[in-house]
């Protein structure tokens, strides 16, 4: 496993939308780990392939699903550690229901945090790293996890949910601080 590079806005690889994977196989395993890895190590509780690099709708988060459900419970202080780990290809959402509103923050969107208006519960439709079909339904906060992540997958990031003169603020900003050194923006890898 490796800790891949992550990519921050405004590499245009988090702009496009993400393939379908035709094939599970060894190297989309692979990526799975070291995308966790990855997410662990920044640390984050989500992590979408465009993230590190590779326009492909895969992703991981370090949520719990229990029986096909991802909902809050007791116990769960341990959110983001490695014994919740949950791996999705080709995800898709097939059932919305309820407004839920959350400060969402991103790995490749730093230094930035927004309320973001989401469905408070969801039904998510994937491959597992076996290329398995699995049906998760996700509530509450786990919820907005899930979207979140999807929403990379889609080429759509934090910055693009403000507005136009907040956006090129937080950009300026970004692209000062890359200037004096102290970002992290390393090139895309096609898949």
């Amino acid at each position: 496993m490796a800790i891949l590079p992550i990519i921050e806005v405004p590499d245009p690889i988090l702009k496009k939308v993400a393939e379908p994977v035709a094939t599970v196989d060894d190297r989309v395993r692979t990526l799975l780990d070291d995308m966790a890895e990855t997410m662990y190590a920044a640390p984050g509780i989500g992590l979408a392939a465009p993230q590190v690099g590779v326009s492909e709708r895969i992703l991981v988060a370090a949520v719990p699903v229990r029986d096909g459900l991802s909902d809050e419970q007791d116990g769960d202080e341990e959110l983001g550690s490695e014994s919740f780990l949950t791996e999705l290809i080709n995800p898709v959402i097939v059932e919305r229901e309820g407004i839920i509103l959350f400060d969402e923050g991103c790995l490749s969107v730093p230094e930035l945090t927004i309320e973001v208006e989401r469905s408070e519960r969801i039904v998510i439709e994937a491959l597992d790293r076996n290329g398995e079909s699995i049906r998760i339904e996700a509530r509450g906060f786990y919820s907005v996890v899930f979207q979140h992540e999807m929403d990379h997958l889609d080429g759509v990031t934090l910055v693009d949910r403000i507005s136009k003169l907040k956006r090129a603020l937080y950009l300026k900003k970004r692209k000062k601080r890359r200037g004096a050194g102290s970002g992290n923006n390393p090139p895309s890898l096609s898949p």
